[in-house]
């Protein structure tokens, strides 16, 4: 009953946030489709609760961040409520574009999706966690996705220029599209929600 309790806040938490900061009206058509589906709950996983070395490493440093923005301030709080029920891994698949250091150097959780806390098909929401001086590897997936940052970092999407969201900031992928991120001097920690289901009109 916690658990749920604990997962259902953050998920509010994260609605309000993701209709917030997320401009984008694909994103945004994205977002109210994902949140619409998750009123049909799933059955919740009990096996959960690991974490990796970069987390106990720089996790806490993450969630104790202020950002003066009362949507996102409290959806960390909800976050951290959370958190220890999480299962936290690395991605085991990467190829040349990371860096020599990505493998011990983040971390993925999957709150709602295949996998998660709540186990389901229909949707992905979950985070990343970077150490500094960190490149995800290039890659590219069929669903959708919005993220929501935490943090300072940089992302590429396509053909763009690395880019710097900021704090609060939000952006889209649309399908099958090539990304990537990387942390600079301080970790990166970031929020994702995929649909695989493009949105209907």
């Amino acid at each position: 009953m916690v658990r749920r309790e604990a997962l259902q806040g953050f998920l509010d938490a994260a609605f309000v946030a993701f209709d917030q900061f997320a401009q984008d009206l694909r994103a945004r058509r994205s977002i109210m489709q994902m949140f619409a589906q998750l009123e049909t709950t799933q059955p919740q996983r009990l096996d959960m609760g690991k974490r990796l070395p970069v987390c106990n490493h720089y996790l806490d440093q993450m969630l104790a961040t202020c950002t003066g923005r009362a949507s996102l301030d409290v959806l960390i709080e909800r976050f951290k409520a959370l958190e220890p029920e999480l299962e936290w891994n690395w991605r085991s698949v990467y190829d040349h574009t990371a860096s020599e250091n990505f493998l011990a150097g983040h971390g993925n959780a999957m709150i709602v999706g295949p996998g998660g806390l709540e186990d389901r098909r229909d949707l992905w929401l979950g985070a990343t966690l970077m150490a500094p001086n960190v490149r995800y590897p290039d890659h590219d997936h069929a669903p959708e996705e919005t993220y929501l940052v935490l943090s300072e970092g940089e992302f590429q999407h396509g053909d763009s220029e690395w880019f710097t969201p900021g704090v609060g900031g939000s952006f889209y992928n649309p399908p099958g599209i090539r990304h990537a991120m990387r942390s600079r001097e301080r970790p990166l920690f970031a929020f994702w929600a995929l649909l695989p289901d493009r949105p209907r009109h």
